[in-house]
């Protein structure tokens, strides 16, 4: 069935029939060319710019959710409006007992303190946390480590600085870790060193003590500043964080339509949101290189309608001589096939070329827009499966058009 497509005379009739008309030719291929290299251009760049978003977001557990508290805006159980209200520990292990889906509930504490050595004095945020916030939030370590659970446990005096700190209290390329600098008049061993990067999740904390020492230091008791609620996967992040609120209301005596009481920023659904608009623009990409395609392949289309109307004679010979119907649509059919196929694999080509110059303009460096721009090569695939479907479809319709002329009537062609 499929010998023809070997045989020299196909492929021989193919190029004469294009080689009549160069130009022509080379018009025709040039929509099914500018929708693959559209297509795989805009898939490409879909592709950096997720991975770019997946890069600077891999390290933090984003579906999260923050909550801390603020003052309420009604009267409540015989407490006035305004009342400060304050999270502690035993809210947090309410939480974790009583909500669904919560996979961590992360209680933190902060304050701006002083730092100082050797007569270098700065002012900085200093966060109480638990070694389970490296987990939610991955701390790119510089030199030495994180806070752990010894440390949490013996409510040692150490801290983790950031590169900032760093920058201000030591000298370039000194070794910081194992000294000591003083936070608001107490001495603190330096045990790690971390980039704070240019992504901020919640308050920005330059420097990370154990959480227990923050407390006895501080004598925060039960009290805590805020609340990293971690959902598992699966769960609805916006659900988890009214149920949240909702039992925090009912523990610390606030009116159930108190909207002021409790402030919360929803890294999910910020999240989603971003993700969202990626999977649109990947949608609409795929829309507009189809759409693209349509209208090159009619393009297609058309012109081989002109040349079957130029060949009415030669086809109205092959006609006479024996060829059959089915043979004269297999010959145009290929001609169509063989066109869109051309102009879509130069339009790969095209595409690949402009990716790799966006990832040489835009994906270099830690800062880069665009990182691996790129499409699979099952995305390359599809589109020439759909080039082949679309080249047959359309190729059909001259064919038709070829086979609707008696051969008499064709003979007679001038």
């Amino acid at each position: 069935m499929f010998r023809f497509l070997f045989d020299r005379d196909t492929w021989q009739e193919v190029l004469d029939s294009l080689n009549k008309n160069k130009l022509r030719s080379v018009l025709t291929m040039v929509g099914v060319w500018w929708g693959i290299l559209l297509l795989i251009g805009l898939l490409g760049s879909a592709r950096g710019l997720e991975n770019s978003f997946n890069r600077l977001f891999g390290d933090f557990a984003t579906n999260s959710v923050f909550i801390w508290g603020q003052k309420t805006s009604k009267p409540f159980k015989g407490f006035q409006e305004g009342k400060s209200v304050q999270l502690s520990l035993t809210d947090a292990k309410k939480i974790e007992e009583n909500i669904d889906g919560i996979e961590f509930v992360l209680p933190r504490n902060q304050q701006q303190v002083s730092a100082t050595r050797n007569f270098q004095t700065g002012s900085f945020s200093m966060a109480g946390d638990y070694p389970l916030l490296d987990k939610l939030q991955k701390k790119d370590l510089l030199n030495g480590r994180f806070i752990n659970e010894n440390d949490i446990k013996d409510n040692k005096k150490v801290v983790a600085i950031s590169d900032d700190v760093y920058k201000q209290l030591f000298e370039k390329d000194e070794n910081a870790i194992g000294e000591y600098v003083e936070l608001n008049g107490i001495n603190f061993k330096v045990i790690g060193v971390f980039d704070v990067g240019d992504i901020r999740m919640g308050p920005t904390q330059d420097m990370h003590i154990p959480f227990t020492t923050y407390q006895q230091i501080y004598n925060q008791g039960d009290r805590i500043g805020w609340l990293m609620i971690t959902g598992k996967s699966g769960f609805n992040i916006k659900q988890i964080e009214l149920d949240t609120k909702l039992l925090l209301k009912n523990l610390n005596s606030i009116h159930p339509d108190d909207n002021r009481a409790f402030g919360s920023f929803n890294l999910g659904k910020e999240f989603a949101k971003f993700t969202g608009f990626l999977t649109g623009m990947q949608f609409l990409t795929w829309f507009v290189g189809i759409a693209t395609l349509i209208a090159g392949v009619f393009a297609i289309g058309n012109i081989l309608l002109i040349t079957v109307r130029e060949r009415t004679k030669e086809i109205g010979v092959r006609r006479a001589l024996g060829a059959t119907p089915f043979e004269i649509k297999r010959q145009i059919v290929v001609e169509a096939v063989f066109i869109t196929l051309i102009a879509g694999i130069l339009g790969i080509i095209s595409g690949g070329w402009i990716l790799i110059l966006l990832d040489h303009l835009f994906g270099q460096g830690e800062d880069a827009a665009l990182v691996n721009a790129s499409v699979s090569i099952a995305v390359v695939f599809i589109a020439l499966v759909i080039l082949v479907i679309l080249g047959t479809l359309i190729g059909l319709i001259p064919a038709f058009k070829a086979t609707s002329i008696k051969p008499i009537e064709a003979l007679r062609e001038e």
